[in-house]
């Protein structure tokens, strides 16, 4: 419902009305504002009309499943194999969050040690662009085959990937607190702790925030391409491994179903992490106050 602390026409005390501010509470529909809900909406139907006409192109040409499976015979498979894909998913699961809270642990700890010591920074931060930069697949094999337990390859090949995400966006952040207010704290004879723990940290949070999106989707494909060389290797795991079973037995609906069950976790990461982005930033950055204009 829509609804007004005040009317704008009626004077309540006799003041002039139009000197008089007016506070309106936005209507809102299932708890949401409606400003909100064309944003939800658009891409809501979009995806619909889309899945619409892929249904409609494969019964109209009359592909067959074993090539393109319709959505309708998707969803099927999704629901029939659930006790199966729900298991897998279950275990990629594990090492994705295991993953990210390392890369979360170890990236915010180097950031910090890199700016506290910029000899640290230049002398070990080129090693982390090259960790970066080498492609996970390429190296996967290499790290299960030293390392001998199959979860600890994964979770040290999806850590690869979602670390640097997490180290870069962190010392930029504290690099960019403002320098006058870094030189007040010096003034007043802060402590680095101090100035790290209330000027630097506040300052690299909208900053690790964004590198907690990125990581958390990178995390999920470090951890299937993993998978995917582990289970090439005849070693069973996760949602990769259905993939590489459903496409060697021609089961192709299977493998679609693992595909999105792999797609919706992924987007449910992003959701989350700005999500929580959102509930840290909302009151004071400006990157997530919202505005009356």
């Amino acid at each position: 419902m829509s609804d007004s602390v005040l009317p704008a026409s009626v004077p309540h005390d006799g003041t002039d009305a139009e000197a008089r501010p007016v506070f309106v509470t936005e209507r809102r529909v299932l708890g949401i504002p409606v400003s909100t809900w064309p944003s939800i909406l658009a891409p809501v139907a979009i995806g619909c009309l889309a899945l619409a006409a892929w249904e409609a192109i494969v019964r109209i040409k009359g592909i067959p499943s074993y090539i393109l499976p319709g959505p309708l015979l998707i969803a099927q498979t999704l629901v029939a194999d659930w006790g199966t894909l729900s298991g897998a998913l279950w275990i990629t699961l594990r090492i994705t969050f295991a993953a990210l809270i390392a890369a979360v642990t170890v990236g915010v700890a180097l950031a910090v040690v890199f700016t506290q010591s910029k000899w640290l920074e230049k002398s070990l931060f080129p090693y982390a662009v090259v960790l970066q930069v080498t492609p996970v697949v390429s190296i996967a094999p290499l790290i299960i085959i030293w390392v001998g337990d199959i979860n600890l390859s994964l979770l040290i090949c999806a850590w690869i990937v979602a670390f640097f995400p997490i180290l870069s966006n962190t010392i930029l952040g504290l690099n960019s607190a403002d320098h006058n207010l870094v030189n007040l704290f010096q003034l007043y004879g802060a402590t680095r702790w101090q100035t790290m723990r209330y000027l630097k940290l506040p300052a690299a949070l909208p900053y690790f925030l964004g590198g907690l999106k990125i990581s958390g989707g990178l995390a999920l494909i470090g951890a299937v391409v993993a998978e995917f060389v582990a289970g090439s290797g005849g070693s069973a795991s996760g949602l990769a491994y259905r993939i590489l079973e459903a496409s060697y037995q021609l089961k192709i609906p299977r493998m679609f179903a693992a595909l999105v069950m792999i797609s919706m976790t992924g987007v449910a990461i992003f959701l989350a992490t700005s999500f929580v982005a959102h509930l840290l930033l909302r009151r004071w950055h400006e990157s997530a106050v919202k505005r009356e204009n």
